[in-house]
């Protein structure tokens, strides 16, 4: 069965919904959940998320509230921490690791982390039993794409277009899949402009799909009450495990 990873921002609009969206969308067939870190220049992500990152700043969002949420959510579904790597850096990358083996969690995605700036810091997250997931874009070569996937784990993260999240752009990934798929078995996520209009389509060929935009949009919707998101976002997440493995 195809996978299916989904992208909240922590804190936003509050740390009880963080938890309950959490628990919601384990519920509705979520395999791994990503708990988004506001961050106030989140350069891979498009208007909408950094629109809720920006929110969860001006609320007092801090780190405290990621590790306390997570202690929370991590018993009922494979949470990973997405984050920048400014605050790795300068809280230090041995401190995110023992946090993330406190509370449960099972490694990062730090988007502009690049891999081969990433090989100080890979042992680390590995040695403690934690992920560090690679990135792939469909612009990088057969000869980058060998040594990303050479040691890559849990997944690999293929990026489904040059750009920002939430664009709904659409490429021809057959040709990168197929050469991950023959340098690695590690399951492939395409993530990127993934909602419930391209999930089956993006879905070819590979093993799972990464949406954030499509939940973060009803987090944004002030129309909507805390209860209405909650099952909102739940519907979108049936819907879409359902259209990717049909």
């Amino acid at each position: 069965m195809k996978q299916l990873v989904a992208y909240i921002t922590t804190g936003f609009p509050s740390l009880d919904f963080t938890v309950d969206a959490a628990l919601a969308l384990a519920d509705a067939g979520v395999d791994t959940l990503e708990m988004g870190m506001p961050f106030s220049d989140p350069v891979a992500d498009g208007p909408v998320i950094e629109a809720a990152n920006l929110k969860a700043l001006q609320n007092g969002f801090r780190l405290d509230h990621l590790f306390e949420a997570s202690a929370k959510i991590t018993p009922y579904i494979d949470t990973l921490w997405m984050g920048y790597f400014n605050p790795f850096y300068h809280k230090g990358i041995e401190t995110f690791i023992a946090k993330a083996k406190q509370t449960g969690v099972n490694g990062f995605i730090i988007p502009d982390l690049p891999f081969e700036e990433a090989q100080p810091y890979k042992p680390l997250i590995e040695e403690a039993g934690l992920h560090l997931i690679d990135f792939i874009a469909p612009t990088d070569p057969q000869e980058r794409i060998a040594r990303i996937t050479k040691n890559a784990k849990k997944f690999i993260y293929l990026v489904a277009y040059a750009g920002i999240t939430g664009t709904g752009k659409s490429e021809d990934l057959q040709e990168v899949v197929s050469h991950i798929k023959a340098s690695t078995d590690t399951p492939v996520f395409v993530g990127f402009g993934v909602d419930r209009n391209t999930a089956r389509e993006k879905a070819k060929g590979v093993d799972g799909v990464i949406v954030g935009s499509a939940f973060v949009k009803v987090l944004l919707d002030d129309t909507l009450s805390h209860t209405q998101k909650i099952t909102s976002i739940a519907q979108i997440a049936r819907e879409i495990k359902e259209k990717i493995n049909s």
